[in-house]
């Protein structure tokens, strides 16, 4: 996606999208405080180049007269300043990092909200949406925006005032430039201002026509840079798989192959900015020069003196600098709008999701004392019918198998009733969702202790004792030591041992209804037995809903839900061992 840079208004509403939010919450009363602040020392600082312009002239006189008292003397002075001036810089610094890291939280945690509201960081997936990477947008982009933004803001109010302040100076002490041209006689008040305007006005357009292709290659690096990244973590999270495909050639071609396009686009931005850094420089190293170039023909003539020269050219290294903040950061600039562009288009996708699932009519009724679907029309993800008419009722104490052959939709199916399948239409009653649990067929381990692993997604108070003879009774008791040991947990543990960990987690939520997604596929049959005899021993009132190829399940479920790929069907009937 190459784009170029311009302040469209498309943009500045993206931009006021993302900022409003911040100001008009529950934290503008400091916000606006601390913003204040920051305002009111920037204005200081603005004051003190003043003071230190006007300290220019009369050091710089003094120096030309020999006046050693005046010239100790004005020492002190700039001493006085410079002190003053760092203590409001510092604190200038400190208040606006303060103010960046309220903002940054608070706005983080907005995504982070919107992100998890309704299981939007799944259906991202689902819907298809061209939303990569959405960790680095949340933490990284986040992260630059909201400095970025900041600094600009006060960039652009120190410009101006800049600018206003030394404006007046700088036309009071260019006096006029009189010259002939074509036999005519004239004179310009305050050349040097115009001529600061006129050089900035080139420097900053010239800027623009070499720069504008920027906004576009930085979007594109931080897609690159954060696709390379995701690889490495896919590698790290599957290395067990891998090292038992003895992939590592493919693995590194993949490698290569995204960070190649990580480098020719790099080098691409490196060659754009190299001509930016070519032109920034000669630039700011001309801008040096060119007041005492204009001046120095006043201060030959004895019009102004060595003072007002150097304060002529600190008065216009001012104007000047006021007038091209846009040239000078504008690499800067460019960066930011691709960071806006990466969030204004991340909060659109995740806001199209929502719309998207409003193209579904499910009705679904959490308050019921079983589970019944009615006229279920189940689609896959490109529209694509996988079961059709689904009419069943599950009671309360008849546990369920659910079979067919692959691809049938069995999965799905416990998707629909879990409520994170969004292509379904139709009407489904249910339990309340806290008598409800689902359990995948690869258990999810969040980081952090075997305690919270076991604990997971959070349960009422339960004692390191009740969970070491729930580890012993479902057959991780080898592990009963390590409760507060901090690791990686889904690759310390075999898949086995994390669908064993799965049933500890069954009992100590001791929900009503349990639906297990092949939950014990990874188990010996002896085991996989036990597992739902302690189902049926410790927790007699739970109904299990199981997805199951293996026939030795059949005898712990009284009926079957039984699904044709071919017909789309879903039929339900008794189990041969009831």
């Amino acid at each position: 996606m190459q784009k170029k840079f311009g302040f469209s208004k498309q943009f500045f509403k993206d931009v006021w999208g993302l900022t409003k939010s911040y100001w008009q919450s529950e934290e503008k009363g400091r916000a606006f405080f601390l913003l204040a602040c920051i305002v009111g020392l920037t204005l200081g600082i603005v004051y003190l180049l003043v003071l230190l312009n006007r300290w220019n002239n009369s050091f710089y006189s003094a120096l030309q007269n020999y006046e050693t008292g005046k010239i100790f003397d004005e020492l002190i002075h700039f001493s006085y300043l410079a002190a003053i001036y760092i203590i409001l810089a510092v604190y200038s610094y400190y208040l606006q990092q303060c103010l960046v890291l309220r903002w940054r939280q608070w706005l983080t945690g907005r995504f982070l909200d919107v992100y998890l509201a309704d299981r939007t960081y799944y259906q991202l997936q689902m819907f298809g949406l061209d939303t990569d990477n959405p960790d680095q947008r949340i933490s990284e982009d986040v992260r630059l925006f909201v400095e970025m933004s900041l600094s600009f803001a006060v960039g652009i109010l120190r410009s101006l005032c800049t600018f206003v302040s030394f404006v007046f100076i700088l036309y009071e002490l260019s006096g006029s430039l009189e010259f002939d041209l074509f036999g005519r006689h004239l004179s310009v008040d305050g050349y040097l201002f115009w001529a600061s305007l006129l050089y900035s006005v080139i420097g900053t357009y010239i800027t623009h026509l070499v720069g504008k292709k920027l906004v576009g290659l930085n979007f594109v690096q931080q897609r690159f840079e954060a696709d390379f990244r995701y690889s490495m973590i896919r590698l790290r999270e599957s290395s067990e798989n891998v090292a038992f495909y003895r992939g590592e050639e493919e693995e590194r071609q993949v490698f290569d192959g995204r960070f190649t396009s990580l480098l020719k686009n790099f080098r691409r931005l490196i060659d754009k900015q190299k001509q930016l850094v070519w032109l920034n420089s000669g630039y700011s190293q001309i801008a040096i020069i060119f007041p005492f170039v204009a001046a120095m023909q006043r201060y030959l003539a004895k019009e102004i003196t060595l003072g007002g020269l150097m304060q002529v050219s600190s008065a216009f290294g001012n104007v000047q600098g006021a007038l091209s903040y846009f040239a000078d950061m504008y690499a800067s600039i460019a960066e930011w709008q691709a960071v806006v562009m990466r969030l204004t288009l991340f909060g659109r996708h995740m806001q199209q999701v929502g719309a998207a699932t409003q193209r579904f009519h499910l009705e679904r009724f959490g308050t019921a004392a079983e589970v019944e679907a009615q006229n279920l029309q189940i689609t896959l993800p490109d529209g694509t019918p996988l079961l059709e008419k689904v009419d069943f009722v599950l009671e309360p104490g008849q546990n369920v198998i659910v079979k067919g052959k692959s691809g049938a939709g069995k999965s799905t199916l416990l998707r629909v009733l879990a409520g994170i399948w969004p292509f379904v239409n139709g009407k489904i009653l249910l339990p309340p969702q806290k008598e409800s649990m689902f359990i995948p067929q690869r258990p999810y381990i969040p980081l952090g202790t075997l305690r919270q692993a076991l604990l997971y997604p959070g349960a009422p108070g339960m004692t390191d004792d009740g969970l070491k003879k729930l580890m012993e009774l479902c057959r991780i008791g080898h592990l009963a030591e390590k409760l507060n040991e901090e690791a990686d947990w889904s690759h310390m543990l075999s898949i086995g041992e994390q669908q064993r960990l799965a049933f500890v987690r069954v009992h100590v939520q001791k929900p009503r209804w349990l639906f297990l997604d092949e939950a014990t596929s990874a188990l010996d049959e002896e085991t996989e037995a036990e597992m739902y005899e302690l189902l049926a021993e410790k927790l007699p009132g739970t109904t299990v809903v199981s997805v199951g190829h293996r026939s030795t399940l059949d005898r712990f479920h009284r009926r079957i839900l039984r699904l044709d790929k071919e017909k789309k069907t879903v039929r339900a009937e008794e189990a041969a061992s009831s």
